[in-house]
């Protein structure tokens, strides 16, 4: 086995599988990335091409080789999931309820960070190719896998 390893942080986190209920954790993101300073997002953890992701469970000294395709939500706290203020502050913001696969209901906000004749709900959804999309409550930012979600409402 090599001797060389990828600094990583660990960042608290709750995991909701297909299976299973939410378990409150750790997942390890890279200490840097080349796009931007700081360490990697949980968002941009989940939407690399890898299929599987490390998270320790709190009370489990193992860590869990967890599959991203069997993950329907990812939560951390907002600090944890901190974006770019200029970015931000040049978004808008969009209500949301979705409806998921295991039967629960997350309502929250989407950040849309798209034109503005482009710039609704089903706009943000089919936006992109990647499998994870974000949505925010008041003390969450939930990381949703796409193929997962039944439906979305937009909320006024």
């Amino acid at each position: 086995m090599s001797g060389f390893s990828i600094p990583r942080v660990a960042i608290p986190a709750r995991l909701l599988l297909t299976a299973g209920e939410r378990r409150p954790g750790n997942v390890y993101l890279m200490e840097r990335v080349p796009k931007h300073t700081g360490h990697e997002t949980p968002l941009e953890m989940l939407n690399r091409a890898e299929g599987f992701f490390p998270f320790r469970p709190e009370g489990d000294g193992g860590v869990l080789l967890v599959s991203k395709a069997h993950t329907i939500t990812l939560s951390v706290p907002p600090a944890a999931a901190a974006e770019d203020p200029a970015r931000v502050s040049a978004a808008k913001r969009a209500g949301i309820e979705l409806a998921l696969a295991d039967g629960s209901q997350l309502t929250g906000w989407a950040t849309l960070e798209l034109p503005e004749h482009h710039a609704r709900v089903l706009d943000y959804l089919n936006a992109s190719p990647e499998p994870f999309f974000a949505v925010t409550t008041a003390y969450e930012v939930h990381f949703v896998n796409r193929a997962h979600v039944l439906y979305a409402r937009p909320e006024a």
